[in-house]
């Protein structure tokens, strides 16, 4: 394929939007195993990614391998959220000044509070209610609705500048969104189709994703059964992906011959000074 004839966005290293887990950390080892396994521009190759939150490793993957086909399986419906970054720098110009007098990382008095929250009633345009968390929240707090924000205990953390243009983002990602178990079948069978996974923990509700629900065990192993190289998956110590291959090293040779023998890169991460967790990400590409 031609330069002429690519299209890719630009390289972005965060997420333009507030996403809990959007892997940015990963993103220089995740660019080194596209590179090394992926040759070229990506003609002829498929890259999914099957849980696909922010979208950063759409966007990554689309730019490093721009004649490949990159699937964003939106989801938490992310893409949606990006059109509307017009309607969040509005709000935040709004809440800037009612709250440009007011000191930083401090808890809303009874006399500010009301007005902050008039501004939120009163703003003609899209909310997006997980940027009005990380804005007004305590950090790592998201409200599921505005009744359950105007109720809790504000903060002043507001961010301090617009965001950013996000137009290209996706540009050439293809956009859907569908559960794992109707996406997958349709791509098991595919030559030089990577299958990238970063799905929520085990047992919790799916609290980064907008479809919301309970992703369990029995979710956990119908999502195993799609496992098969290429693929590249991101887990933690605190899931339950480095226990269950330890499993089927050990009980399942059959699996362990389709999912094991892979590679993996681990980063410390601290969640406060007193406690931390490793992450992952494992891949196998042959």
């Amino acid at each position: 394929m031609s330069d002429s004839n690519v299209v890719k966005p630009s390289l972005q290293h965060k997420a333009p939007l507030p996403f809990v887990g959007q892997k940015r950390f990963f993103l220089k080892s995740f660019r080194k195993v596209l590179d090394e396994y992926i040759p070229n521009d990506g003609e002829g190759w498929t890259i999914i990614d099957v849980f696909g939150g922010s979208g950063l490793l759409s966007n990554n993957a689309k730019h490093l391998k721009p004649a490949a086909k990159v699937i964003f399986n939106d989801f938490d419906n992310y893409s949606e959220r990006l059109k509307h970054v017009d309607d969040s720098n509005r709000l935040r110009q709004q809440l800037t000044d009612v709250l440009s007098d007011y000191p930083r990382q401090k808890l809303l008095d009874k006399t500010i509070k009301p007005k902050v929250i008039d501004v939120i009633k009163k703003f003609e345009g899209n909310i997006d209610l997980r940027v009005l968390s990380t804005w007004l929240l305590f950090a790592g707090k998201h409200a599921t609705s505005l009744d359950e924000l105007y109720a809790s205990h504000l903060y002043n953390t507001l961010r301090r500048t617009d965001f950013p243009a996000v137009d290209d983002y996706l540009t050439g990602v293809e956009v859907v969104c569908e559960s794992y178990d109707t996406l997958l079948p349709q791509y098991a069978d595919q030559p030089k189709t990577l299958l990238v996974f970063d799905p929520p923990y085990v047992n919790t509700q799916q609290g980064a994703y907008a479809q919301t629900g309970y992703f369990g065990m029995v979710q956990f192993l119908k999502l195993m059964q799609y496992v098969r190289p290429p693929y590249i998956f991101f887990s933690s110590t605190r899931s339950e992906i480095l226990s269950y291959l330890d499993f089927v090293q050990e009980c399942d040779k059959r699996t362990w011959q389709r999912v094991g023998n892979y590679e993996k890169i681990s980063l410390k991460a601290c969640m406060n000074k007193n406690s931390s967790y490793e992450d992952h990400m494992i891949y196998r590409f042959q």
